[in-house]
């Protein structure tokens, strides 16, 4: 089972054994369907209210606190009654309850009588002593005390909701006085006082954890929804006002969260409205298959309370089970829904990641219609960064899906965009000064509000291309200059992070990339968070892209754990293993995954990377990924794999495929690391080449120089030398950090290749 159901209340567990310690008969009826003990209702505080029968079929209320794990004897009528709705203060004085007088087996002629069907009663009970009449009338009533926030000194006044099946709701201000002995009456000031909160309606929801009431008034054209808020210190207001475009006819009353009446809430919900509004905090019903539907209710958050059986159970997901079917499923929709919930549910403990990331590697070519590295990674900085500001889960992109195009079992239809009613609202308080700042950030949303990589890879392909000498404006000083602060802001690794040989290097695409993602970022987030401030918008997003770094680099320590490599993969000595292949496959993925979402990698990625690919990959396979920008030359790398690989006849072609494919001017750097006459051979042609280009549309002025002293009669390469001479006495010359590359330089090389392929020894 995903959900984990840990019972916090048992009735027959927590409050059978204090029964019968009373000698009370209601502790021995334990048969499914007795009606003798049953709970009425839980309270904002947690306090569960329920009631049972007396040996003489008195009917008996009691409270059972989840804290002190206690019961209480609240109040007894010596009667046989059904209770049907009850509700005590915050502060333990007041206890409210409306009930039927008779049950259905008493006679006719009681029928007849001129008595009221149902009571409700407000009692004083510390101590027991006054009992005042409510109502009298012959329709249900339920009742609920308003609480106010939590940790507030005990008051002087309650305020009760009255719940007429006549479809009103009355508000009741109830003040009390204190009397010695620490005595509590109700004040004596004639009828209590009273407002009407709401008239005609069909339905009505209380949200207990938010202290709202919602409700529906049927009219002519358009049914309306209306939200009432109960404040701490004043009255209540009308907040919300939404026309519905549902029809609603002449039906039965439907009250949610108002208690539980085992008797008619059932018979009830066949007549009335199947209608429920979520909000973010209480979730008013639940289907969970090892309860009876019927008569769940979610009373406080992450609570269950199965009134049938009495049970309250605080209801959780269970790890385990969650991780089992990210494992077994074979549904890309049910595989994408568990990683979002493991993700966002447990908060990143680091045995869960590294279980995910285990499934991720096991699973990167079974996922058909997302990328599950990506959604790792992007996932996992939304559950990091949004807690910290408010509004910021709206700007940050949640998933590397724009579009989903999977199909989800049981939904029909999906959405992207809902038509908001009409709302009308007179007060902006708490409810609507949230709901204001979340409409006032949706403004902004053309099409989407969360951050998008678009301008991102666009600009940063612009700047790559762009040629050396424009790399020192003032924009670009500031790239580089936040992408030093993101690579300060990295979590320093521990010496276990030492098993993957990352190298502190300079990277200049990828720190390109980290600058650029800060500065837009940052442009995103100071578009709508103005009031957050620059500094905090400015940790913000240093934050995100070092996790996003730091994520990466997770993934590659798991990885490398469990395949059982150490430092010397970076040795070119012999061949990689089979462990080692994989790793190179999994960072194959994670290079293709930050490639789709143009995110930057870690300092030292490219280079591991080309290291495994080296020490993995046949020569031919090797240039094919080097060809097609799956594996990119870095300096480190092909640094140590010329200078660490002898010069056999294999390792020769190596290094060769590998120093003609270098860019030209990381091939000055590292070619001088390769003493052979391969390199001394290409460097000559690069050289002639590259002199050769400046040449073309030069007109030769100077008369040609001297021959050097010991002239040779080859008649080819006399004419190049001149020529390669006479461009040098022009000074065009790139070789400036080379000195002995010249035109003599060049004759030599010329003359040992030949000597060489006619078989001829050269002196």
């Amino acid at each position: 089972m995903l959900l984990r159901l840990l019972p916090q209340f048992e009735l027959w567990r927590d409050v059978g054994p204090w029964l019968a310690a009373r000698g009370s008969a209601a502790a021995a009826d334990t048969s499914e369907n007795s009606s003798a003990l049953y709970v009425v209702n839980v309270e904002r505080n947690g306090k569960i209210i329920y009631t049972w029968k007396g040996n003489q079929r008195n009917t008996h209320i009691g409270l059972y606190d989840l804290q002190t794990k206690q019961n209480e004897h609240l109040y007894m009528f010596e009667k046989d009654l059904h209770i049907i709705s009850c509700s005590i203060n915050n502060e333990r004085t007041l206890l409210a309850v409306s009930f039927r007088q008779y049950t259905e087996q008493e006679t006719a002629s009681q029928l007849l009588q001129s008595v009221s069907k149902y009571l409700a009663l407000l009692i004083e009970i510390h101590p027991i002593n006054n009992v005042r009449v409510l109502k009298a009338v012959d329709s249900c009533i339920r009742v609920q005390f308003l609480y106010p926030v939590e940790d507030r000194s005990a008051s002087t006044e309650s305020r009760l909701l009255l719940v007429s099946e006549d479809k009103y709701i009355e508000l009741f201000d109830i003040r009390v006085v204190a009397e010695e002995e620490h005595r509590v009456v109700i004040q004596k000031s004639g009828q209590l006082p009273r407002a009407k909160v709401a008239d005609d309606l069909v339905w009505a929801q209380w949200d207990m954890m938010e202290q709202r009431l919602f409700y529906i008034v049927p009219k002519e054209s358009k049914s309306t929804l209306r939200c009432v808020q109960f404040y701490p210190d004043e009255n209540f207001n009308s907040i919300l006002e939404s026309h519905l475009d549902i029809s609603v006819n002449e039906t039965q009353l439907k009250l949610v969260n108002f208690g539980y009446d085992y008797c008619q809430d059932q018979d009830v919900a066949s007549k009335s409205l199947n209608l429920q509004v979520f909000t973010s905090k209480a979730g008013e019903d639940a289907r969970i298959d090892r309860l009876q539907t019927c008569s769940i209710r979610s009373p406080l958050v992450s609570t269950a309370l199965d009134c049938r059986a009495g049970n309250l159970y605080a209801v959780s997901i269970t790890d385990s089970a969650l991780l089992q079917l990210l494992q077994k499923s074979k549904q890309d929709s049910e595989r994408l829904a568990a990683l979002h919930c493991a993700l966002l549910y447990f908060q990143h403990t680091e045995d869960l990641e590294m279980q995910i990331i285990r499934w991720i590697s096991e699973n990167l070519s079974t996922c058909h219609s997302f990328d599950p590295i990506q959604e790792f990674i992007i996932a996992s900085l939304y559950c990091r960064m949004c807690p910290e500001t408010q509004n910021l889960d709206k700007l940050l992109p949640y998933t590397s899906l724009l579009d989903w195009t999977g199909v989800v079992p049981g939904v029909m239809c999906a959405t992207d965009i809902i038509s908001l009613p009409m709302l009308d609202f007179q007060n902006s308080k708490g409810f609507w000064e949230k709901l204001n700042s979340n409409l006032e950030s949706v403004k902004y949303a053309e099409p989407h509000l969360h951050y998008q990589n678009n301008v991102l890879r666009r600009e940063w392909q612009n700047l790559s291309e762009e040629r050396e000498e424009r790399r020192t404006t003032a924009y670009l000083r500031n790239i580089f200059e936040n992408a030093k602060k993101v690579l300060s802001h990295l979590d320093t690794w521990d010496s276990e992070a030492r098993l993957v040989p990352l190298f502190e290097e300079e990277d200049y695409q990828q720190q390109l990339l980290m600058g650029l993602m800060v500065a837009q970022l940052k442009d995103h987030l100071m578009r709508h968070l103005q009031y957050v401030g620059k500094k905090k918008i400015d940790q913000i997003v240093l934050d995100y892209v070092a996790n996003l770094l730091n994520l990466i680099h997770r993934i590659l320590k798991e990885v490398w754990r469990r395949y059982q490599l150490h430092s010397r993969v970076f040795c070119f000595d012999e061949r990689g293993s089979a462990g080692e292949f994989a790793v190179f496959h999994i960072m194959s993925r994670i290079l293709e995954a930050a490639n789709g979402m143009c995110m930057p990698l870690p300092p030292g990625f490219h280079t591991l990377h080309l290291g495994l690919g080296v020490r993995c990959l046949p020569l031919h396979t090797l240039l094919h990924y080097i060809d097609n920008g799956v594996l990119q030359l870095t300096e480190t790398c092909v640094r140590k794999l010329l200078k660490d690989l002898d010069d056999t006849e294999q390792n020769e072609k190596l290094k060769f495929s590998i120093v003609t494919r270098l860019p030209e001017a990381l091939g000055q750097k590292v070619r001088q690391f390769w003493n052979h006459p391969i390199n001394e051979n290409l460097i000559a042609r690069n050289y002639v080449k590259l002199l050769l280009e400046k040449l073309e549309n030069r007109q030769c002025s100077r008369p040609i120089p001297e021959r050097f002293s010991v002239p040779v009669e080859f008649l080819p390469l006399n004419y190049l030398t001149n020529m390669l001479a006479e461009i040098e006495n022009q000074g065009v010359h790139l070789y400036e950090k080379q000195d002995h590359v010249n035109a003599r330089f060049i004759e030599e090389m010329a003359l040992k290749h030949t000597m060489t392929l006619l078989g001829l020894k050269y002196s």
